[in-house]
Parts: C-alpha cells; structure tokens; sequence
C-alpha cells in the first residue's frame, strides 16, 4: 500500500479532510471512532504544507505521544517510523520501511564528525567540549572511547586509502592518521598565517582533500580564544592556556573564513573565499566529483561581519580542480522555519542528506534530504539539533546522526557515496 492508501481508513468522518499534526487533537474529539494507532499514522506521513507563524509550538511537531529512543524504548512503528517524514513521493524510494530510528548512545557535550571505517566496521565521532573521539562498534554496539585527547576535533572522515582524517579545533590544522599509528599534518597554515578551526574534511579520487575553515573552534567550549586582543578575545581576559598542556602556545585568528584543496604534493590551495560562502561549515562532493556543496552557517565567534546566511551553495569542480558557476542549492527555510544546514553527504543519486539545525523550533531539527536539483524530498526528526551525518554499515545504508549530546542511526533504501 501506498502511504496515502494506509491514511484513508482513517478518514471515514469525512473522507475530504486530511489529518494533519496542527488538528490531529481536535480530529480525535471528533472522530472518536479512530483509533490512535490510525491517528499515529496519519500523523507519521502528513508534511506540514504551510508557514507556520511565530514560533513552532512543540505539541504540534513532535511525536505525540512522546516516544522513548533509547534500546530499551518501546516499539515506535509496524511499517513506517513516525518520525521519518515523506514530504515528496519520491522519498519513498529512499526511506527503509519496517525500520525505526534508535539512540545508540548519549551522554555527549556536543557530538559532530562522524565517520564510517569500513575495514574496521565501526563508526568515530568527536565529542568536540571532551575532547575525544568516541568509537560505536558494529557487531555488538559496544561504545567506548576512540581517541583522548582529540585536540578538540570536529569532522572526521576516510580516505579512499582507509585512513582517518580529523579537523583539530585546538591546533588549528587537519591532521592524517596512517595505517602505522602516526600522525601527519596536512595543513596548518596558509600563506603563512595559522588556520582558523578546520570544520569538515572530505577526499577526492585524485588523492587530494578539500575541508572548510570556519572560526567555530575559537570558542572557549570547543577548542581555545585568540590570545589578548585577538576576535574572540578582544578584552584579553581569557587565558587560552588554562586547561592545556604545558608548552602550549594559543593563537590568533589571522585569515576569513575560507575552503581550501589540499593537493597530493602538500600545497594548499584557496577555493572558496569568505566572500563567496561566509563561514563554511559542511561540504561534501556529488557521486561523480563533478560538483562541491558548502553550507554557509550562523556567525561565529568573533565574525565582525554578516557571517553566515544558514544557506548551501553548489559549485561545478572542473578538470583542473577549480570551481565555478557558483549557485544557491537551498535557503532551507521548511515549512517558514530556518532548518539550518551543517554537516552533509550525498547517496549514490545524487541526493543531499544534511544535518538539520533548526535551533528552538522543536521538531524541525534532525536531517533534510533534498534532490541534487534542491527540491526537498523528506525529513527525519530528531529531539536535539543534529550537527553531522555519514552513512555507513557494512552495506553502508545505514544514516548515522551525530546529534547534540546523542548519536541516532536508522536503515535507508540507498547508500552512501564515496568513503566514510
């Protein structure tokens, strides 16, 4: 049956009325021969078709009733996951039906990265204020501690070579973990000036590695202020060595907010300018490298000017690796609420699955998936603000959400494309 076929029984008070979340209540005093198991599965897969004015009242999109996420939690679905939203038909095809979305683990400061190691078969994250980096096991669900301390790290990712790249708050740098247990330094400066706080970090077929410079890490909760005088600490009266290791020396913001091309032979190279995209937070590449996505986040700590827009942009990435014909892929504005963008990976059709902050407008955050000509085709809601997402699984179709102080996972009908 077709979703729109599993919502009509529900209807027989008046076959011309949809039910919808704003009037799901009023449709059960109403109708009080629909049951609420009905009334749940019209709530699960009618979108909200209109702007919603003011702010978005919390009983009116989250799922009612509450559900519990965490193993231990009660059956959310028979068929579909209430919380698993097809705003186009089309995103039929790519949602999993008879699977649910789970909490794997909680108990973060703010989790973001996460990346996919296929030969280990388990999946790391940043915990970025604990500075670690937290491992979730595939064959038994085991979590423990990855990696401590991360230099307070935020994306990760793998290389076509299986090789773990992470981007360092604290250092200012992108840093490559071999195969032997050393650590290489890609990056950590540009034209001689220090990096601000490399964000996200993909690879590309040609050995090269392209990530984003926003001033995120310049916050005293995940990574370190400037040193006296510097944006985020004008005033000079934070010490940026309190809590650090002896020896270390802070810095300064010195550069905009920048993505840079790290080429095979170690040169750095500028390809998107803060004026194009301000404070770039997430990019990954189309399934056939031929396009480049950046989000374009909030202001961050110490902007002096407009900042980010909460918007994606696309780019075409021609043979010589420069970009060009630059477009705006979304605004995400959903339904009249702001469902910023942040970390993303596209499947193997192309589609973009984002990580979806929408900040106080409860149920709007989680993850928007959007076709590449930036139509919205679904959404999955998640009950704290989603910062990243990878997929991965030994099929790798399984949707993997850092979010917030939680990491959630559920089944798709597609795949992943590219390396974790």
């Amino acid at each position: 049956m077709t979703r729109q076929e599993r919502r009509d029984p529900e209807q027989q008070c008046d076959p011309e009325t949809t039910i919808s979340r704003r009037t799901l209540v009023h449709g059960l005093a109403v109708c009080a021969g629909a049951t609420v198991a009905g009334a749940s599965a019209a709530l699960a897969q009618t979108p909200l078709t209109s702007p919603q004015p003011g702010p978005v009242a919390p009983p009116s999109t989250i799922t009612n009733p509450p559900r519990d996420f965490s193993p231990r939690g009660a059956p959310t679905t028979y068929f579909w996951d209430p919380d698993i939203i097809a705003v186009d038909p089309s995103f039929n095809d790519l949602a999993q039906p008879n699977t649910a979305i789970k909490r794997l683990h909680t108990g973060l400061l703010w989790a973001e990265g996460p990346a996919w190691s296929a030969q280990g078969r388990y999946l790391l994250w940043s915990d970025i204020p604990n500075n670690r980096q937290m491992r979730w096991s595939e064959d038994d669900g085991h979590v423990s501690v990855f990696r401590t301390p991360s230099n307070n790290s935020n994306g990760n990712s793998f290389d076509f070579q299986g090789r773990q790249l992470s981007c360092e708050h604290l250092t200012r740098r992108v840093v490559r973990y071999e195969h032997d247990g050393t650590a290489t330094v890609l990056a950590d400066n540009f034209g001689g000036k220090k990096l601000n706080s490399p964000n996200d970090v993909v690879a590309h077929p040609d050995g090269s590695y392209w990530f984003t410079d926003p001033p995120y890490g310049g916050q005293l909760y995940e990574g370190e202020p400037d040193i006296a005088g510097g944006a985020t600490n004008p005033g000079g009266k934070l010490n940026p060595r309190i809590g650090q290791p002896a020896g270390f020396v802070p810095g300064k913001r010195e550069l905009p907010t920048n993505c840079y091309r790290i080429d095979p032979s170690g040169r750095v190279d500028l390809v998107v300018t803060e004026a194009q995209v301000p404070d770039p937070n997430g990019l990954c590449f189309s399934p056939d490298y031929k396009k480049l996505y950046v989000a374009s986040t909030g202001k961050g700590p110490g902007d002096t000017g407009a900042g980010g827009s909460g918007d994606m942009f696309v780019f075409d990435v021609g043979a010589d690796n420069k970009l060009s014909n630059q477009k705006r892929f979304s605004d995400f504005m959903v339904d009249g609420v702001k469902c910023g963008p942040d970390g993303m990976r596209c499947d193997v059709n192309g589609n973009v699955w984002a990580a979806s902050n929408a900040g106080r407008a409860v149920g709007y955050s989680g993850v928007t998936v959007w076709s590449p000509e930036g139509k919205l085709l679904g959404r999955i809601r998640l009950p704290e603000v989603c910062g990243n997402v990878t997929f991965g699984g030994p099929k790798r179709n399984r949707l993997f959400m850092a979010a917030s102080q939680s990491l959630y996972a559920v089944y798709t009908a597609t795949q992943g494309a590219g390396p974790g």
